[in-house]
């Protein structure tokens, strides 16, 4: 049996074996009254549903959820989704499994850029900052938070949940974020603070280690309310930090998803405040787009149903 392609490029017709990371474990019943049991795996390329229906009490056994395991599988179109079927899976003995191929960094999603590379970028783009309060507040931000800053996704599910996703969403917030700041006249070294600090409560809001968690915290305050206590605390250590900067600069977070109804305390009231907002909406709008219409699946010229922008999506040419 051939090994399967990565889960990016599966299609309806793919069969055969490969190694995982699995990050979801359930058993459920059917309509039949039938137990089966419902994964969640993923690869270096992403996520996808997997079921196992023969001798799943059985082979639930065989491995835990968090574990890296080897399968045997046949591709799926469930309601124009695809999926795996798998008549085996087990856990991977690490240095057995090493002779066919198994790498642990293949079983977890992750940036497409080098983490390093994006790194090197957002700290140039921090020591170019012209305002020397907020290069300052942003340089003891990576200091302090740079190991995690580096991996962590930026979402559990919804957008750049992955390796490296945080950075890669603040550095294309800081990109356009700083285009626009100029277009409108506002102020680019507040963006820029904006775009590094609207999610920093997502380094405890999530659990990291390969797979993606919420914590106890993050379940009871959630980032917004993390962040601005994260940022105001860096600030305050930092001796003549102007009170008006830190106003602007925690307004920055606790607006940034821009209405109330969508978590927002206060709606944006600044300039910078309304760029942070758009730009935070735009990449993680389209970040979904751009995962989505590269999916298999859908009829003909357009996607399956997106529940998230509540539509379908034309697919790119040649798809």
């Amino acid at each position: 049996m051939n090994r399967l392609p990565l889960i990016r490029d599966l299609t309806a017709s793919s069969t055969g074996w490969t190694f995982y990371l699995c990050a979801r474990k359930e058993m459920r019943v059917d309509r039949a009254g039938k137990t089966f049991m419902a994964l969640l795996l993923q690869d270096l390329s992403g996520q996808i549903p997997a079921k196992v229906f023969e001798e799943a009490a059985t082979l639930k056994e065989e491995f835990d959820a968090g574990e890296f395991v080897k399968v045997h599988a046949t591709a799926n179109l469930h309601f124009q989704k695809l999926e795996l079927i798998l008549d085996r899976i087990r856990r991977v003995d690490p240095l057995g499994d090493r002779t066919d191929g198994f790498r642990e960094d293949d079983c977890i999603p992750s940036a497409a850029r080098p983490i390093e590379e994006m790194w090197t970028e957002l700290q140039t783009r921090v020591a170019t900052a012209g305002n020397p309060w907020v290069r300052q507040l942003l340089t003891a931000i990576m200091d302090k938070h740079g190991e995690r800053l580096r991996v962590w996704p930026a979402a559990l599910t919804v957008h750049h949940a992955y390796r490296g996703g945080l950075l890669e969403h603040i550095l294309k917030i800081a990109e356009v974020g700083k285009t626009l700041a100029t277009a409108y006249g506002a102020d680019p070294d507040l963006v820029l603070a904006g775009a590094v600090l609207h999610d920093l409560g997502k380094l405890e809001e999530l659990g990291y280690d390969g797979i993606t968690t919420y914590s106890h915290t993050g379940n009871l305050l959630g980032h917004i309310t993390i962040g601005v206590i994260m940022a105001r605390e860096e600030m305050r250590a930092i001796a003549g930090f102007p009170a008006d900067l830190q106003t602007r600069i925690e307004h920055l977070v606790v607006s940034h998803h821009g209405e109330r109804e969508f978590g927002s305390p206060v709606e944006p009231m600044t300039a910078e405040a309304f760029i942070l907002s758009a730009v935070d909406d735009l990449d993680a709008t389209l970040h979904q787009f751009s995962r989505h219409v590269l999916n298999p699946g859908g009829e003909g010229d357009f996607t399956p149903y997106h529940p998230r922008l509540k539509r379908v999506l034309l697919k790119p040419a040649g798809r």
